[in-house]
């Protein structure tokens, strides 16, 4: 287990038993998206809770003017536990070990999609339908990503599994039977 990991699974394991116990994991779980996505897309935000200069009180202080009326009162003391141990440089590393220990715990896949333009709802579901037969039990948690480099179809990556339904990856099998035959 990498060191962050070994860092993140004790403050994900208790947000998850306490999220558990009020019944609150999967609204956690969206929240938990939606910060990530705030910390990867906001260099101040990062800079300043990651700033070694700043004191662990005025951290807690900004994290709670900032987020107190947008996620759960559970979510927000990890926060600050999170401020006071000087831990938020590994926010990223809890935030998504929880999301994986949730996933486990509701027997959910994550499948990573690419494709090469937006889907549509209908498209969307479709997707989900295909991944959901390809991962058999349980449900699916779709990640889309849009990779224009991809030219058209998609990329799906579960687990271990890959299918590669893009043009680009159609091209590149036939440079490499091409390869092969002469």
């Amino acid at each position: 287990m990498p060191l962050l990991n070994t860092l993140a699974t004790p403050y994900a394991e208790a947000l998850l038993q306490v999220t558990n116990a009020r019944n609150e994991s999967e609204d956690v779980a969206n929240q938990c998206k939606e910060l990530l996505a705030l910390w990867d897309s906001s260099d101040s935000l990062r800079d300043a809770m990651t700033s070694p200069v700043l004191e662990p009180t005025a951290k807690k202080k900004a994290l709670e003017q900032l987020l107190s009326e947008q996620i759960k009162p559970s979510l927000l003391n990890l926060l600050k536990v999170l401020a006071d141990r000087q831990r938020l440089t590994a926010f990223d590393a809890v935030m998504g070990r929880y999301l994986e220990l949730y996933r486990e715990s509701r027997n959910i896949s994550l499948a990573h999609v690419r494709t090469a333009k937006a889907l549509t709802d209908t498209q969307k579901a479709s997707l989900t339908t295909k991944v959901q037969s390809m991962v058999g039990s349980g449900s699916v948690e779709i990640d889309l990503t849009i990779d224009p480099t991809l030219i058209g179809g998609f990329v799906i990556n579960v687990g271990s599994q890959v299918i590669d339904a893009s043009l680009s990856g159609q091209v590149r099998r036939l440079g490499l039977s091409l390869a092969k035959a002469s």
